[in-house]
């Protein structure tokens, strides 16, 4: 999914320790826009076809043995067939100082150099998180994202519905705010959704007759949180009297985010019902199905009857699939 998503060099140098060796132009200026690190390795030897010019490349250990088997003029044509594509930038790893030739290629193509102390298993174990969670697929979406007994609850549903209402007395019973209004939500490896707040509205609640509250002044910076998993989605919607609402539970509904399966409740308002108290049971419900308990197949089985059939596949409709 190609959505111009990009980091800059200087931020990933803002999260990890390097020293410069070579920089041309401004760390601000150079961007990154591939998730994947590339590895000399075979490009050295190899053609070079399929080499992908997005990615940060690493020279190691093994790189730096087999160039000083080679001869000057072999270095450098070696690194200019692979520097002349210009990848953003080339990161020595294990403190090894690099080949004059490697220098001096990289300042004929200004392509930067950064060196580290850090082996090559170390380094991209520092910048696998950074360039996932930077570049990962995303979507922002109205909503409300709240952490409810470790689990992540995004609750949707139709504007007035009372989303923000509801998520004030989720605080007040302890749990924590992540978003609220717009969720910024982003895919993981794994298949792993995270939400986030953008950062101008982060915290912030609008509370219709109220106006805009700050929930970390107000409840105390306990409340809130950054970012948090997507575990469940509950939509709220108005109570319709001809509509039949699930009263066992036994068949699990899911919608999809960026692909992903999420479990999907929908969950009618009117008045007298404790919303907050219903969606507390819903968020500690689907953590014991996680574990494999299903209270409504169990009650099945001590009646001696047999559970309706499961339609586990069946993709519910979210509010902006609609």
């Amino acid at each position: 999914m190609d959505q111009g998503l990009f980091i800059t060099l200087s931020t990933i140098m803002k999260e990890i320790s390097f020293e410069i060796v070579f920089m041309p132009q401004n760390p601000k200026d150079v961007k990154i826009y591939s998730r994947d690190v590339s590895r000399l390795g075979l490009a050295l030897i190899g053609p070079i076809d399929h080499f992908d010019r997005k990615r940060i490349l690493l020279m190691g250990e093994s790189e730096n043995y087999f160039l000083s088997t080679l001869s000057s003029k072999e270095i450098y044509r070696s690194m200019k067939s692979i520097v002349s594509l210009k990848p953003p930038v080339i990161i020595v790893t294990s403190g090894i100082k690099p080949a004059d030739e490697v220098l001096e290629v990289a300042k004929e193509c200004e392509v930067p150099i950064l060196l580290t102390k850090d082996s090559g298993a170390e380094l991209m174990a520092l910048l696998n998180p950074i360039l996932n969670m930077h570049l990962a697929p995303r979507i922002t979406r109205s909503g409300g994202l709240l952490n409810i007994h470790g689990e992540g609850v995004l609750l949707v549903g139709e504007s007035g519905v009372g989303k923000s209402e509801v998520a004030i007395e989720l605080l007040k019973r302890g749990h924590k705010l992540i978003a609220d209004d717009l969720v910024e939500i982003r895919k993981i490896p794994k298949s792993t959704l995270v939400g986030c707040s953008p950062k101008n509205i982060r915290h912030f609640l609008e509370v219709r007759g109220i106006g805009i509250i700050n929930a970390r002044r107000i409840f105390g910076i306990g409340a809130v949180k950054v970012s948090e998993t997507i575990d469940m989605v509950i939509n709220l919607e108005i109570w319709k009297d001809e509509k039949n609402y699930d009263r066992m539970g036994a068949d699990s509904t899911y919608t999809e985010i960026l692909g992903v399966k999420v479990p999907y409740l929908n969950i009618p308002v009117r008045p007298g019902r404790n919303l907050a108290a219903i969606i507390e049971v819903a968020a500690m419900n689907n953590r014991q199905r996680k574990l494999g308990f299903n209270a409504a197949q169990e009650l099945f089985s001590s009646l001696g009857m047999k559970a309706p059939e499961q339609n586990s596949e069946e993709i519910e409709k979210c509010l902006w699939d609609i």
